[in-house]
């Protein structure tokens, strides 16, 4: 492992060298930012708050932030799997885990490949299927481009990494795994047995319908569902509040902190 310069290290794993942040201390808490994204971009405005109670370790998956990217296209068991690597390689046995968007995904691919790692799980305006988006989601991705893509984020990946082809990489690995797409199996959601949230907003891109449908599939969860868009709950970066409240926060720290019944 190697120390940056600033809070983070990189761990070699599964060849991939992987960037990190530890911020607090107390149970670990894995967190996992979303597509075109990375550490700060997701979790920057409430990482801290998270971290006044949890040994909080923020990731940046393959191609983004400043992990590089591998060569081989992105999938969500392969980020499952690093970040399990990872956590194994921090000598970290149990952690709660949490996903924003397409970290979700990844969230649950964890609980499902490896689900001895993982104590309890939030997952953020996720989806398992297919019709978790309005069908133009699907019409627009095939043909998405950095033209389209949100300017916050290529400024902020830029930010870190003055790459314009990196930036692209990052992109296309991203649209490229969406287009991809096949639906999970419910019996994979089924296998998800640890105490479980899941969290979204009602105007978010992921449906109402479908944030009930992975709800009434995970055998042991709450539901949440905000007053809110795709991310503005947690201080996402190109869904900021302007009032800075992130109402998210307080939700996520009851369910991660109350003994189970």
């Amino acid at each position: 492992m190697t120390q940056t310069k600033g809070a983070g290290s990189y761990a070699e794993v599964n060849g991939l060298k992987m960037y990190y942040e530890i911020h607090g201390e107390g149970f670990p808490l894995v967190l996992i930012h979303g597509g075109g994204s990375d550490i700060d971009v997701t979790f920057g405005r409430v990482l801290s708050a998270f971290a006044k109670n949890h040994k909080v370790i923020g990731v940046d998956l393959q191609a983004h932030g400043r992990t590089p990217d591998r060569g081989v296209p992105t999938s969500f068991e392969q980020d499952a799997d690093d970040v399990a690597a990872l956590l194994k390689s921090l000598g970290i046995k149990h952690a709660d885990i949490m996903g924003f968007s397409n970290g979700g995904n990844t969230a649950m691919q964890v609980a499902i490949r490896h689900p001895e790692l993982v104590h309890k799980i939030v997952i953020a305006s996720s989806f398992y299927k297919r019709d978790g988006f309005d069908p133009w989601f699907w019409d627009f991705m095939p043909n998405a481009s950095l033209d389209n893509m949100p300017k916050p984020l290529q400024e902020a990946f830029l930010a870190i990494n003055n790459d314009q082809a990196a930036l692209e990489i990052m992109h296309n690995r991203d649209r490229d795994r969406m287009v991809a797409f096949q639906d999970w199996d419910d019996d994979a959601i089924r296998s998800i047995t640890m105490p479980a949230l899941v969290i979204a907003g009602d105007k978010d891109v992921i449906r109402p319908e479908h944030t009930l449908q992975l709800y009434r599939t995970l055998p042991d969860v709450q539901l949440c569902i905000l007053p809110a868009g795709h991310g503005d709950y947690i201080g996402e970066i190109a869904e900021v509040r302007e009032n800075g409240n992130y109402p998210a926060v307080a939700i996520i720290e009851e369910f991660l902190t109350k003994a189970k019944a």
